[in-house]
């Protein structure tokens, strides 16, 4: 139960309310500890908790201690990589905090800044922020941030692989010594352990391992197949009965462009998010999957953290991860809230290394399926409803062994399927 974390009763009755009745482990294991005002270096995944294992104790900390008498500014900061993640950990927070008097900004790039100046002119307990939109208000002084007490480092080794360093040193350094830090990471590089030395102050390590964070409600299923047929095969699976929509993830932001081609010109309602797409454009793309009016989106591992998307049935590994870990982030976009995912991967022979490294780190079953025989032609009819070769072949039979009254009942039949062709909504 939360009240055995040590969070003030006013914030369990928050929790309550909002739905929350077991903490996940990461928050069991770092939410009593953040209460004491120690440093902390915690790895956890996308999915296990995390903002409320750091916003929880930063919004108990912050609200015990009043607003103060002057004027309000920033005592929580929140940085985190992209904007999609500002968003949502902004969301989350401002619920978090509904009960208290604290205030809640969020400050990110691909957007204008006066809406955020005024917001900051009001005032503000807790900033969440992106670097590079931080340090353009640092400069043009529309944010103080002289009087923050609780910094927290979310999703730390992306911002180091998204070469976020100079910037957080920059912010970091406008700081006070005296501070209490969190820093979160879902790996633990050598370089996040350096940036943990440099910005924490003997950090009390939490660990929450990959195997107790893949969602028992996914299953996880992989094709063993040739280079040349992965598009066949993707199409196949995206054309299987009860499919609906799905995230493919690609290795490389050309390969993302490729693959999203590929489906258009075979009907597919697709968009692509990567680093080089604006951050308008990736909005646009994650707004229209959102609503349904996509219904595949292809990402890189960089541009889908923090894609917070309800009921998604199917994740399609295109790649597999360099990182084996980077595996339970793609496929914790399913499964969640109970609901039923899949997770599939397409892994070619030169993959089967990565393949063995994701099988060490998730604690579940991979199971292998046999792929079936799909090619160009296959694939496209599919998608346009014609019947496939052993569909045909299938119907073929069942005419041969009819009277001829079922026979042009049938071949009717047929001539009506043939005639419905659609585009894949």
């Amino acid at each position: 139960m939360f009240s055995q974390l040590g969070l003030s009763p006013t914030a369990c009755a928050s929790l309550a309310r909002l739905g929350y009745e077991t903490p996940t482990p990461i928050q069991t294991e770092a939410i009593p500890l953040a209460l004491t005002g120690v440093d902390l270096l915690a790895r956890a995944h996308t999915g296990t908790g995390k903002t409320a294992a750091f916003g929880l104790p930063m919004i108990d900390r912050l609200s015990r201690r009043g607003s103060g008498t002057g004027r309000r500014t920033p005592r929580g900061l929140v940085l985190v990589p992209t904007r999609e993640l500002a968003v949502q950990v902004h969301q989350a927070l401002s619920a978090y905090a509904a009960s208290t008097s604290l205030r809640v900004a969020a400050v990110f790039g691909g957007v204008a800044m006066n809406g955020q100046v005024q917001a900051l002119r009001r005032g503000a307990d807790i900033v969440v922020a992106t670097p590079g939109r931080l340090i353009d208000h640092l400069q043009r002084r529309t944010v103080e941030l002289s009087a923050v007490d609780v910094l927290t480092l979310d999703e730390a080794d992306r911002m180091l692989d998204m070469g976020f360093l100079p910037a957080l040193r920059r912010v970091v350094a406008v700081l006070p010594r005296r501070r209490q830090t969190l820093l979160f990471s879902a790996t633990m590089p050598e370089a996040v352990i350096r940036l943990s030395v440099e910005f924490t102050h003997d950090a009390v390590r939490v660990d929450v391992s990959a195997q107790q964070v893949v969602a028992a409600t996914v299953t996880h299923h992989v094709h063993h197949v040739a280079v040349e047929r992965k598009r066949d095969m993707l199409t196949h699976i995206l054309t299987q009965h009860g499919v609906g929509q799905a995230l493919v993830f690609c290795r490389t932001k050309r390969g993302a462009n490729r693959v999203g081609e590929d489906l258009g010109r075979r009907g597919v309602r697709t968009d692509v998010i990567h680093g080089n797409k604006s951050q308008g454009a990736r909005s646009r793309a994650l707004d229209d999957f959102k609503a349904g009016r996509v219904r595949v989106l292809v990402a890189t591992d960089i541009a889908a953290r923090g894609l917070d998307i309800a009921h998604l049935p199917l994740v399609v590994n295109y790649d597999l991860p360099l990182v084996a870990e980077d595996y339970v982030h793609r496929v914790g976009r399913t499964g969640r809230a109970g609901q039923h995912g899949r997770a599939v991967s397409l892994v070619t022979a030169s993959e089967a290394g990565l393949l063995r490294q994701i099988q060490q780190v998730v604690a579940a079953p991979l199971e292998r399926v046999a792929a079936p025989i799909v090619n160009a032609t296959e694939a496209r009819r599919a998608i346009e409803g014609v019947p496939t070769r052993s569909h045909a072949a299938h119907a073929s039979r069942s005419v041969r062994g009819t009277s001829h009254g079922n026979r042009d009942q049938q071949i009717s039949a047929g001539r009506r399927r043939a005639g419905a062709r659609r585009p894949v909504s």
